[in-house]
Parts: C-alpha cells; structure tokens; sequence
C-alpha cells in the first residue's frame, strides 16, 4: 500500500477519475432534487436559525486532509499549521504525505493538530498481517477511527450489483473490525453514493454492509454528500441505521449536484444534524473532494477549510 495515499484507486487517483465515478453513478442529480434535498429554505441550515440551541462541538470539528492533498504536498508543515491556526483541533489523514506514520505524527504534534481518524483499504483479498501493519501506523498517528473508504465498482468501472460481492466484503469488515478493537481502534465504513444503487437482487449495498457487519465491530462514517448523491435523505439513512453513523463528512452540493463550500450549497446540514444523538455522531469531518483541482489551485482548499470550520462553529439547529 502506498502511504502517500492509501484509498483504492478510485478514491485516491487524480481527479478526472473522479468525475468519471460520478458519470458511473445510475442516480441522477435530478432524482436527488426529487428525493428533496431541503426541507426549507437554505438559510435554515445557517447560523442564525430562530429559537435555535443546540451546536456543533468545536472539539468535534475535524477536516479530510484529501480535501487539501495538492496542498499538503507542497508544504506540509506549513498547511497543517494554518489548519491549527484556523482553529482545527482535529484532522482524519488520508495517507501520510510521503511520511513514515512516526514522521507524520511529529509534523501533527508541531501544529498541535491530532489525526483522531484516518481513511486506509482493507487489503483485498483480506491479509491479516497487513491489516495490522496498517492498525500499527494508525496507532502510531494518535487515531481513535479508521475508515475503510472506498468500494463499489467492478474491474470495468460499472457499479456492482451482485449482492454477494457485499457480503464478503461486509465478511471482510467484520474481520478488519475485529482486529482493530483488539488494536484498541474503532473501525467504519465511508459510503459513496455506489452503496444505493440497486442490486439484483433488490437491495442495496449498504443495506447488506449494515445487515451483515457487527455493530460492535463497525460502525458507519455517514458522507452526506453522497448520501444524497444516492437518492438517499442522510435522515431516513440514520432513523433505520440508529447509532451506528459515528462520524460524518460534511460536503456540500451546489445546484448541479456538484461541490460546494460549506453553507454555499443546497445541504440542510441544521436538519440533518438535529438527529445527531440518534445517530450517534461523535465527529463533524469537513471535506471537499475538488478543493484543489483546476480551475481551483490548491490553496483554495485553505478557503474551503476556513468556510467548514467558520460555518460549523457557527450552525444552530
């Protein structure tokens, strides 16, 4: 695995590959806006919401550090020090920068930064003994989470239907769960919008990953982006699914189903959020798949990194 970047290749290639996922995806972004996306105006999801009280924990506010990879990899002091500075306490990395885990974790601890989570594959076919080299590394970075981030195409790029394919790999997760308790780590799942798409069988993926992984073992790291993405309203996903979303990405979506800065898209985060104890959400991840892709330069992930944080700190609901 290569540490600079350790999300299976559709997660972890440049960018077109990302826009060829989203034309892999059988939803459209009309059958999202028919889903509903808001239920109010899009200010309800601002901070000034009437009569509202309850807010988003600055402990809890963490953000991606895909979001910033272009970034990251020009200046890593430099970056996570800026995070630091605009108040993040807490990142989830995405590999470690062309780091050793141990050399990464001393760039964190200069900028007073904790990688509380992190994104890393299981291997595939499962290899016990590489999973807990990986469990190691996390360890070593100071992680309380590990995520694995990515499934859902086939070897020709389309999505996969075949249940089956769900359930070894809702197998594997039990076995990479297991061994993470015993390495002291809770261990998740990051959903795209792949998981909704009908299988053949009926059903969809994520209905199969939460029916056949142990709730104690894995837990899911609602993206709620992709959620909608799917066709699926992050609120019906946490109503069936209660306290198992112990983390989120918190991605937003502009008019065209593409991303957003926090609080500049159609995301009512306010409503989604006021079912966080249902859920059992213990961190709010800031994230933006294309925050430094042309036309955007890397350091405008910075400017999306400082729209997150402001906007959280800032929601009422």
């Amino acid at each position: 695995m290569d540490e600079r970047d350790p999300r299976p290749s559709s997660e972890g290639r440049e960018p077109v590959t990302r826009r060829g996922i989203l034309r892999a995806a059988t939803v459209s972004a009309a059958a999202v806006g028919a889903a509903g996306l808001l239920t109010g105006p899009a200010q309800a999801s601002g901070p000034a919401a009437a009569g509202a009280r309850r807010r988003v924990p600055a402990d809890r506010i963490s953000i991606q550090l895909y979001t910033l990879r272009d970034q990251l990899a020009a200046d890593l002091p430099g970056t996570l020090a800026a995070l630091r500075h605009i108040g993040y306490r807490r990142v989830e990395h995405a590999g470690f920068v062309g780091r050793t885990a141990a050399q990464f974790r001393a760039a964190l601890d200069q900028a007073g930064l904790r990688a509380t989570s992190g994104h890393a594959g299981i291997p595939q076919p499962f290899d016990a003994d590489a999973w807990k080299r990986v469990l190691a590394d996390a360890n070593t970075v100071g992680c309380r989470y590990l995520a694995h981030p990515w499934f859902g195409l086939d070897a020709d790029g389309r999505p996969i239907r075949d249940p089956q394919r769900y359930r070894a790999l809702a197998a594997d997760l039990n076995r990479a769960g297991r061994l993470a308790a015993r390495a002291g780590l809770r261990f998740g799942y990051h959903n795209h919008q792949l998981e909704f798409v009908p299988l053949t069988d009926g059903r969809t993926g994520f209905e199969i990953l939460a029916a056949e992984t142990d709730p104690r073992l894995v837990h899911f790291e609602l993206d709620l982006y992709w959620s909608w993405r799917g066709a699926h309203d992050p609120v019906d996903v946490i109503r069936a699914h209660r306290g198992r979303i112990r983390q989120v990405h918190v991605k937003d979506m502009d008019a065209n189903a593409g991303f957003a800065d926090l609080g500049d898209g159609l995301i009512d985060f306010g409503r989604i959020f006021a079912h966080g104890r249902e859920a059992g959400i213990e961190e709010y991840i800031v994230e933006r798949d294309d925050a430094g892709t042309p036309p955007r330069a890397p350091a405008d992930a910075l400017d999306t990194a400082r729209v997150g944080y402001a906007y959280l700190a800032s929601l009422r609901y």
